[in-house]
């Protein structure tokens, strides 16, 4: 599952972050899910979970999802993804590659398939606490 690879991005990014900054201890990391990613936040903690098991490793996570923002190049419109209009398919290749989300939406204003993601793509680390 695409989950349980980001998981391990997440958690490698995570241990050489701390390697690199030195840090003796993780104590929390705060992840950011961007909406069009389309992640199962239960899928995706229970990868976190059973990663860092395997690797003996105990710190907080917290997950953020970030909400998206596209904006049409034609008329300037700003909207919010919408999941609501889409079949399961087209979820599943948006999950995957969110620039495919141009193929399966337009403006609400004009109905412009050119549109520019402003925020919402990707999976990221966005703090990491520790000594």
């Amino acid at each position: 599952m695409h989950e349980w690879a980001l998981a391990e991005a997440v958690i490698s990014s995570a241990l050489d972050f701390s390697k690199e900054n030195r840090l003796k201890e993780i104590k929390e990391i705060t992840v950011a899910l961007g909406e069009l990613q389309q992640i199962d936040r239960e899928v995706f903690d229970f990868a976190l979970s059973e990663i860092m098991k395997s690797k003996g490793l105990e710190f907080r996570v917290v997950l953020r999802r970030k909400k998206s923002l596209l904006k049409c190049k034609r008329c300037n419109e700003e909207w919010s993804f919408d999941t609501g209009k889409l079949n399961e398919q087209e979820k599943e290749s948006i999950h995957f590659i969110p620039e495919l989300v141009h193929d399966y939406q337009g403006c609400p204003k004009c109905g412009s398939p050119d549109f520019k993601i402003l925020k919402g793509r990707g999976v990221w680390l966005d703090s990491i606490r520790g000594d």
